[in-house]
């Protein structure tokens, strides 16, 4: 019997090889034919079937990456798999791409988790930039979210949840109990997106009773940063050898019917009302139901369900990774921690508490921000770009169908643009304006040209707000740290959905709150 199953496996091994080569074969023969005509951009040599997936596999793809473009070029021509792929790792060549060659390059090269749940066909992140849905879409963020009119209405909502994370913490310091930072962050950005969109609390700090929705997106998130051999093989797709679609789509069934029940309350209770319009809630859930109602709408529910994942899982760790890259920043550079302290104390006074108004005073603590997205942005690749048509980038013939990945991380460590390119040193954006990230090209954490992040006004106002409540409330000295984290400060980095602290910052017991009043 144990034979029988050997032999049963080696068959099924040895034609799942076959297959592979034979895929790889195919690709290798398109690509070929693609490039005969001029020489492509440099690159290493890659192996039969899998190209160079062995030169940059691990937690830290984005730094094998930019040691390869230092020695190829920063328009560098790799084979991950069956994908023809260009990465792109200087301020010339992203603009190239993300600016001059944007209407040719603006395609987007979906992955396996995306597809599982036919998100790649309506999310506002993957839709075709010249599509009237993709307007449609950043028309409603901009003028239902991200306004200068939205944010000013809803930044008392930011300051509560900013207080309520401090006093989380305090609580649990007094209770004895550490707190993971970046988890706590995550909850919070989690609960002002669900007020702005639903005006309610969607996050509990408390793990023992974390909510579904809570739940549903840190799972999607989780499969999402997870390693995909489909990604590279997308031939393979129909046998889900990882089990990645069908845990995908029980995630987003969860997570969608979460959102129906919301939508469906919200329904009911505007039939019921008796008042004038003005007297609805007047959040982005009211504009999205107008637009449902509409005469001859072509948004329907299932577009509002994948708007509004996208909203959650872009809003949320990206905001809380990058406040914990901050504090470690800040722990390792005592100096640039106590001037960030002092200007946040006199601005805010003694028995107070940060209010989402001061942060326009704090030119240091945005300056501590800015340096912190230039040195570890949440997405080191932003999301994969496909090339419409035979292009060039720089002199360079890029074939159709071939997949453009932006290495932001190594862009923003460019020793050419950047003078002590690795160290932290957050007096180099003093007077320079923090909305003016992505227009240089010289750091794009949240890409530039018309698929630039539209929630970037929101992010520069969370994650400043959280970052220096938690400067301003507490003396972060190593004694209010794990031990662990103090000896080396350990700066190891994983790749997961985001870019984040492979070992998380806890606070410790906390003896005391420094300024806080509550």
């Amino acid at each position: 019997m144990k034979h029988t199953i050997a032999l049963a496996l080696l068959l099924i091994l040895g034609f799942f090889l076959t297959y592979l080569l034979l895929v790889a074969v195919k690709s290798r023969r398109r690509r070929s034919s693609q490039l005969a005509l001029l020489p492509g951009p440099p690159g290493p040599s890659g192996w039969p079937i899998i190209g160079n997936l062995l030169q940059i596999i691990g937690k830290a793809p984005h730094r094998s990456l930019a040691d390869l473009s230092r020695v190829y070029g920063p328009v560098m021509s790799l084979r991950l798999g069956s994908l023809a792929t260009v990465v792109i790792s200087s301020p010339d060549a992203a603009r190239e791409v993300l600016k001059t060659l944007d209407h040719v390059l603006s395609g987007r090269t979906s992955s396996e988790t995306v597809r599982a749940f036919g998100h790649h066909d309506v999310s506002i992140a993957w839709l075709p930039s010249t599509s009237s849905r993709w307007r449609l879409w950043r028309k409603v963020l901009a003028t239902k979210l991200f306004s200068r009119e939205r944010h000013k209405a809803t930044k008392s909502v930011r300051s509560k949840k900013a207080k309520e994370l401090i006093t989380f913490i305090i609580e649990r310091g007094e209770r004895g109990f550490s707190v993971d930072i970046a988890r706590a962050c995550f909850i919070t950005s989690l609960n002002v997106i669900s007020n702005v969109v639903f005006s309610i609390d969607l996050g509990g700090y408390d793990p023992r009773a974390s909510t579904e929705l809570q739940d549903s997106l840190s799972r999607m998130m989780k499969i999402m940063g997870k390693p995909n051999l489909v990604n590279y093989f997308p031939s393979l797709e129909f046998l889900d050898i990882q089990g990645i679609r069908k845990e995908m789509k029980v995630c987003s069934e969860r997570l969608f019917q979460i959102f129906q029940g919301l939508v469906n309350a919200r329904i009911a209770e505007r039939s019921s009302q008796t008042g004038p319009r003005d007297a609805l809630r007047g959040d982005l859930l009211d504009s999205l139901i107008d637009l449902i109602q509409e005469e001859g709408s072509e948004v329907d529910m299932n577009d509002i369900n994948h708007f509004l994942c996208d909203l959650f899982i872009a809003g949320t760790e990206t905001n809380s990774t990058t406040v914990e890259w901050a504090l470690a920043e800040l722990l390792r550079n005592p100096e640039a921690m106590a001037n960030a302290k002092v200007e946040i104390n006199f601005i805010v006074g003694p028995n107070r508490y940060v209010r989402d108004s001061n942060l326009f005073e704090f030119p240091y603590l945005q300056a501590v921000v800015t340096e912190t997205l230039r040195l570890h942005p949440p997405s080191p690749f932003l999301i994969p770009r496909k090339a419409e048509s035979d292009t060039e980038i720089l002199g360079y013939p890029i074939p159709e169908n071939a997949q453009i990945l932006v290495n932001a991380w190594a862009i923003g460590r460019d020793p050419s643009v950047w003078e002590n390119a690795e160290q932290f040193e957050p007096e180099r954006f003093l007077g320079r304006d923090i909305e003016t990230i992505g227009k240089d090209f010289e750091m794009i954490p949240f890409g530039a040209g018309q698929r630039i992040c539209p929630g970037i006004s929101l992010a520069l106002r969370i994650v400043p707000l959280m970052l220096a409540s938690l400067i301003y409330s507490f003396e972060w000295h190593p004694k209010n740290v794990k031990k662990e984290v103090v000896e080396d400060l350990n700066m190891d980095e994983t790749l997961g959905f985001t870019l984040h602290k492979t070992k998380p910052i806890y606070s410790d017991t906390l003896e005391k709150a420094y300024n806080y009043f509550y």
